[in-house]
């Protein structure tokens, strides 16, 4: 595995099923290449992540696509009443942390893994950013053949983006989540949510 290259230290990841093989990590190695690491079919997708983790030089940020935190009514009820969706999940009509069950038990579990091994680890939407960017026009997620013309508009939106071609939409979503990652560094960023419950950076 290349590590992080010094210019972008900050990965983007779309995280999903454990065994599924659709969990992909964008990041940029030591060539400059900003290029794709997916987890293969029957393998532990968050044993994939730590791995890819330990091998980088040193921590860097990491832009997660998953729930990261619960509604707030879980631990403090007296200030919160909304027992499925965050203030979050509302703002970006994302899904609630507790339709997602395991996935979202399983992403706060990798979190504290990784910032104990010193990530820093943000929630993201790779959804409400491609709604940001209009790429539903284009054909986000619609058909395979219809990712060139989806990537060439957010090439649009994103002068700079390094040159990479994403094979699949789960890699598409991780182009997305490093993107969001690319516009927090920027200062350009959106956040959702209220800091006390769980924020989402888009």
């Amino acid at each position: 595995m290349e590590s992080l290259h010094a210019s972008y230290p900050w990965a983007g990841i779309d995280y999903g099923s454990k065994m599924a093989g659709t969990t992909v990590i964008a990041c940029v190695g030591d060539s400059g290449q900003l290029h794709f690491c997916q987890s293969a079919k029957k393998r532990d997708a968050d044993t994939f992540i730590l791995n890819w983790a330990h091998q980088q030089e040193r921590p860097g940020q990491l832009f997660l696509d998953a729930p990261l935190s619960l509604p707030g009514v879980y631990r403090d009820p007296g200030h919160h009443s909304d027992y499925f969706y965050r203030a979050a999940d509302k703002e970006v009509q994302a899904m609630s942390p507790m339709f997602l069950g395991g996935l979202t038990a399983r992403a706060m579990r990798l979190v504290r893994d990784l910032r104990d091994r010193g990530w820093i680890v943000h929630e993201v939407y790779p959804g409400h950013l491609a709604r940001t960017f209009d790429l539903k026009e284009v054909g986000y997620k619609k058909k395979a053949g219809d990712l060139a013309d989806v990537l060439a508009a957010l090439r649009q939106k994103m002068p700079g983006l390094p040159a990479v071609v994403p094979g699949n939409w789960h890699q598409f979503d991780a182009l997305l989540a490093f993107c969001s990652g690319w516009r927090y560094q920027k200062g350009q960023h959106f956040t959702y949510g209220d800091p006390e419950e769980g924020l989402i950076i888009v």
